[in-house]
């Protein structure tokens, strides 16, 4: 019984855990954006012909996209959740 409740704790930790992934990923994203933008592709010849999806910027974006699943799990739990709910029907027009 006590060996279930530990689990228990934990997968709950563990997916409270999970939701803070995407977020983080995403502000990293916008401050390395407003940081690193400096004119260092600019006087590199090379940094030219790169590719746009190159560099922190876009990793961070697409590491927030990936971690991005738990999120879409809770927000399709609570639009199920919503769904399942009796309307409320007002009793008198005031």
């Amino acid at each position: 019984m006590i060996e279930t409740m530990r689990r228990l704790v934990a997968f709950r930790a563990a997916d409270w855990l999970s939701l803070a992934a995407a977020p983080t990923f995403a502000s990293m994203a916008v401050v390395t954006g407003i940081v690193g933008s400096s004119a260092h592709p600019a006087w590199c010849s090379a940094a030219m012909h790169m590719s746009p999806l190159t560099g922190m910027v876009s990793m961070y974006v697409l590491m927030s996209a990936f971690h991005s699943t738990p999120w879409l799990r809770l927000i399709s739990r609570w639009a199920k959740r919503r769904r399942g709910r009796p309307r409320r029907v007002a009793l008198c027009n005031a």
